[in-house]
């Protein structure tokens, strides 16, 4: 059985392609929106399927929301953000779960960065294509399902955006 893979890879992908365009119209504020609600809606139930009693990834959006609502500080929220990387770590025995919590670090740390927004597609879109296909299903089919998933990550910015963005982010995209 080949090794799974942690993320997607290929910036170059189409979908991904798009996405970054879109993200690159926006201000940091509406991508860390975007990214927290789509986060908790999608890929959080994903991580609560196998770790139910485990609430850093919740902890982390909750954190994220307090600093878009000004209620902490950065350092703050970047404490417990850190708090679900590590749950990711200690969830590398199962694809779904760590994919989840990587995608859910990444989307929290937006607040920080908005190229990390990013995340939600890389790992997020993994997570859920091996939630519905498996890890054994193969790479092409894995592929084209985090895909479609890219495409309603995008739709969802879609609605969410703000025509004309005075103010969009300065992203580079070279990590």
């Amino acid at each position: 059985m080949p090794k799974t893979r942690k993320m997607l890879s290929d910036w170059e992908a189409p979908y991904i392609q798009s996405l970054m365009k879109l993200i690159e119209t926006q201000s940091k504020i509406t991508l860390a929106a975007w990214a927290v609600d789509y986060s908790e809606r999608v890929i959080l139930p994903l991580w609560s399927k196998h770790y139910s009693d485990d609430l850093r990834p919740q902890n982390a959006l909750n954190a994220a929301r307090e600093w878009l609502s000004g209620t902490i500080k950065l350092p703050q929220a970047k404490a417990i953000i850190l708090e679900c990387h590590g749950a990711a770590r200690e969830a590398g025995a199962n694809p779904v779960a760590q994919a989840a919590a990587r995608a859910i670090g990444q989307c929290a740390s937006t607040i920080h960065s908005a190229r990390h927004c990013i995340g939600l597609a890389f790992y997020g879109a993994l997570a859920v294509a091996y939630d519905r296909l498996g890890t054994d299903a193969p790479w092409g089919q894995t592929e084209q399902c985090a895909a479609e998933e890219c495409g309603r990550m995008e739709a969802a910015l879609r609605a969410a955006a703000m025509e004309d963005e005075p103010n969009p982010a300065k992203i580079d995209w070279k990590c």
